[in-house]
């Protein structure tokens, strides 16, 4: 398999064949991020895309899952995509699950037709970032849309047949907005109904703006504690039944997991077995994205 770059997929694709059929994201400026610095967005030429797929199904038996690859796969023509579809299924029979990263303005720019097309063609889930709900902190991080343009990127989706996994960044209101933006993010979430949501940890990358504010003072983290407390606000305000809820993550300072709503009580009472020192939190080192 041929990669450009820095690759990154989802937790839960971490048995699944990644292919490249775009490059970079689309957007690539928000404030926290250094994921894909190292490449500007492009489409991957098909005829590479071809030959990687060709090549993974002479090399593995069964390919049961693949994840599209990079970080906004959405936005190439959804006549390619359907191409691409056709290809994965017409090489791995065997396949049982096709997904992708996609952005607000991908979400955005493809008609329900498309994505209902798509769906009907084996692309079955899509990941969004929502990071908040809060417009100051997605303004501060520079993501390039609004809590209601996510909110309704990820409406469109379900709309659509898509299933959809989103993810939130705690502590990254900081200081100054922690309680915004747990409450915010809980609305954002409440509203769209995601099927999955991952809640991860900030963590401030080299080279970032992010990291130029955290050094100069004018953004204060939060500690593990202030954390946990957000995420208790959160779990308090959020109502998105049958939503999976992890944070599991190799950021997060303590792993939760459970079903929204069902499972509210018992995340609360872990975090606040955390909060009186009854349960371990990760230690900083341990920490990753």
């Amino acid at each position: 398999m041929r990669y450009k770059g820095k690759v990154y997929r989802p937790p839960s694709e971490a048995y699944s064949l990644i292919v490249q059929v775009t490059y970079g994201c689309s957007h690539n400026k928000c404030a926290f991020c250094d994921m894909y610095d190292d490449k500007h967005f492009a489409m991957r030429p098909m005829d590479e895309i071809r030959e990687d797929f060709e090549l993974a199904r002479r090399v593995y038996r069964r390919v049961e899952r693949v994840f599209l690859a990079d970080g906004d796969a959405l936005m190439r023509k959804t006549a390619d995509l359907v191409e691409i579809l056709g290809l994965v299924y017409g090489l791995f029979p065997e396949c049982e699950r096709v997904t992708c990263y996609a952005s607000p303005t991908s979400l955005q720019i493809k008609s329900e037709d498309d994505l209902r097309l798509l769906r009907s063609k084996g692309l079955q889930m899509v990941y969004m970032g929502l990071e908040s709900g809060c417009d100051a902190v997605l303004e501060k991080m520079q993501k390039g849309h609004t809590a209601a343009d996510i909110v309704a990127a990820g409406q469109k989706a379900r709309r659509c047949g898509l299933a959809l996994s989103v993810t939130a960044i705690s502590g990254l209101g900081s200081v100054e907005h922690w309680r915004e933006h747990a409450v915010d993010t809980a609305r954002a979430v409440s509203e769209m109904k995601p099927d999955y949501l991952g809640l991860l940890t900030l963590m401030v990358e080299p080279g970032t703006p992010l990291e130029k504010w955290v050094r100069e003072g004018s953004f204060t983290l939060l500690s593990p504690l202030e954390v946990l407390k957000e995420t208790e606000l959160f779990l308090q305000h959020v109502d998105s039944e049958g939503t999976v809820f992890r944070a599991n993550h190799a950021s997060n300072y303590l792993t939760l997991k459970g079903t929204l709503n069902g499972d509210r009580d018992t995340l609360l009472g872990q975090i606040a077995a955390a909060l009186e020192g009854r349960r371990d939190l990760k230690p900083e080192f341990l920490r990753a994205l």
